[in-house]
């Protein structure tokens, strides 16, 4: 059978079945087009002769001409359903979609804040730390200042925030203990706008906190702040410093791109981040593969090169 005429049989089939929107139906019915025009630049003009290898060359093919990854998906899922309603008339017929893999969607970078839109959110007016009067609304801005300092200064997720408590800080060291992702434990830097947060919110939290507890940040009822009451206040605060949504992964995803874009370490951005592998790192701070490839060559024994030789002046 020709391509064409596979192709036509199964268009009809999806029309009359009802179970498709027209959308769909036009977008299946382009891609397959598009399959088959390149299928016939390789000589291939019938279904039976269609082989595994021709339809990975298509889908590179597609991949090099700029096709994004999730159109190319949709070719991909064009062509399974094409063999799939074939192989209802024709049992025997090869599937050479059969053992592809479906390649990924590409994964989404995390929004950043740029180095100066980083300044002006940290940037606010605090009151006297030694103000007496001082009433729950200072509490609460002294509070939401430190979290913003810590989600920065130490890239903290938000879950690890929530779980700070008092004596995780080391003012000799100047680092914090956290508690990460499969409850490892790391020690990170805490910047001095951060300790001097700190050390205003202390002042502030004495009157609110009960004797036994030992969390960190709290609410005004003398509670653990929550995951949630975190992420609302990070959003409110970019909205009236920024105008914008701000999530607290944004501000964890920033402290990393701007600590990688000055000092160029990869293998420490990595444990800053508390990363189980450098890969992770890699995306996380949305670099490119050229850009990893030299920091790999600039840091990795085995993988210093040798300079080229320099070429001879020609006769």
């Amino acid at each position: 059978m020709l391509i064409e005429d596979a192709i036509q049989h199964f268009i009809q089939a999806l029309e009359q079945s009802g179970r498709n929107s027209p959308a769909t139906v036009r977008a299946y019915a382009q891609d397959l087009k598009t399959w088959s025009q390149f299928m016939h630049s390789q000589q291939v003009h019938t279904i039976e002769t269609v082989e595994h290898t021709h339809l990975r060359r298509y889908l590179m093919s597609e991949r090099s001409r700029g096709v994004a990854i999730r159109s190319i998906r949709r070719h991909f899922a064009a062509l399974r359903a094409l063999y799939r309603h074939l192989q209802k008339d024709q049992p025997d017929l090869r599937n050479p979609v059969q053992g592809m893999v479906m390649p990924k969607d590409e994964q989404r970078l995390p929004e950043w804040l740029t180095v100066d839109q980083a300044q002006k959110l940290m940037e606010a007016e605090r009151g006297d730390p030694q103000d007496a009067t001082a009433t729950s609304h200072d509490f609460a801005n002294s509070r939401d200042q430190l979290l913003l300092e810590l989600l920065y200064s130490s890239a903290l997720r938000v879950s690890e925030l929530a779980g700070l408590n008092l004596m995780d800080f080391d003012r000799h060291s100047g680092t914090v203990r956290v508690l990460g992702k499969g409850h490892k434990e790391r020690v990170v830097p805490v910047g001095k706008k951060a300790w001097e947060a700190l050390a205003h919110y202390l002042d502030l939290r004495q009157a609110l906190a009960n004797a036994d507890t030992t969390a960190l940040f709290l609410n005004l009822r003398g509670e653990r702040l929550s995951v949630r009451s975190i992420q609302i206040r990070i959003q409110k605060l970019g909205d009236l410093r920024l105008g914008q949504h701000l999530h607290p992964h944004v501000l964890r995803h920033s402290a990393a791109s701007h600590l990688l874009q000055s000092a160029g370490d990869l293998r420490a951005v990595q444990e800053y981040l508390g990363h189980a592998g450098i890969a992770t790192t890699a995306i996380y701070t949305h670099m490119d593969y050229q850009k990893l490839a030299q920091v790999y060559d600039g840091a990795h024994p085995r993988a210093r090169r040798q300079p080229p030789p320099e070429a001879e002046d020609p006769l």
